[in-house]
């Protein structure tokens, strides 16, 4: 049975032994994952926007929300033609650096290798998570632990098919997602510390060492399944 503090130990080794590297993908990773906060605007409410909107003739309504639908259906074609596959590609590598004790950067290119299943598999897990977050944000969270795996199992099994992918993943997190989230929470110290230095911290410390200690704990999880 794992434990938290082996993990991060181990999680930490392989960090140390590849620096920059996994600072570079780690970095790559948050921004495919980032923008979350860019939607948030302020504490602009929603009369005020209202009025706002009211105040716009209809050419500048269509305009607006024409342009609002471009920018949404321009970012869903980006994330899933290309920020999934680097996704997989910068799990790979942080796999890849805790097994191996060291991983090159061109590691991330092999999530554009066997394209058409990676396409098919995340884009499958992310209709997954959309559907069951709409049964309210706590399904969608539990649902966002089960499917953890599914970028490292990908590159690992090229024989299972999209929906083995993510059932493997499922079986992998069974009895495990409390514990994944306490692992989580053991990083919150680090996650404050990185936001009071304006994410100077995450970028250099905490966001490798969290890709580090996932990858070990996608091994251990692994190691121990039997199929």
């Amino acid at each position: 049975m794992w434990t938290i503090s082996e993990l991060k130990e181990r999680g930490k080794a392989a960090f140390k032994a590849n620096y920059w590297n996994s600072v570079i993908v780690a970095v790559l990773l948050s921004l495919l994952a980032g923008g979350a906060g860019a939607s948030a605007k302020g504490e602009t409410n929603a009369e005020e926007l209202q009025s706002s909107l009211m105040m716009l003739d209809p050419l500048a309504l269509q305009i607006f929300f024409g342009g609002l639908m471009t920018v949404s259906v321009i970012a869903f074609l980006l994330r899933i033609f290309v920020f999934n596959p680097l996704q997989v590609g910068g799990y790979r590598f942080f796999k890849k650096n805790v097994e191996e004790g060291y991983a090159p950067l061109g590691t991330i290119g092999e999530g554009f290798s066997d394209y058409g299943r990676i396409f098919i598999t995340l884009l499958l897990r992310d209709v997954f998570l959309a559907l069951w977050s709409c049964l309210f944000i706590i399904p969608g969270i539990v649902k966002s632990y089960s499917y953890r795996m599914v970028p490292y199992i990908i590159k690992d099994n090229p024989e299972l098919s999209a929906t083995e992918v993510i059932t493997r993943s499922r079986e992998l997190m069974n009895g495990n997602k409390w514990r994944a989230f306490v692992l989580d929470l053991s990083f919150l110290g680090w996650i404050i510390l990185g936001a009071i230095t304006c994410e100077i911290v995450g970028i250099f410390w905490t966001n490798p060492y969290i890709q580090n200690t996932n990858a070990a704990l996608y091994l251990e999880l692994s190691k121990n399944q039997q199929y």
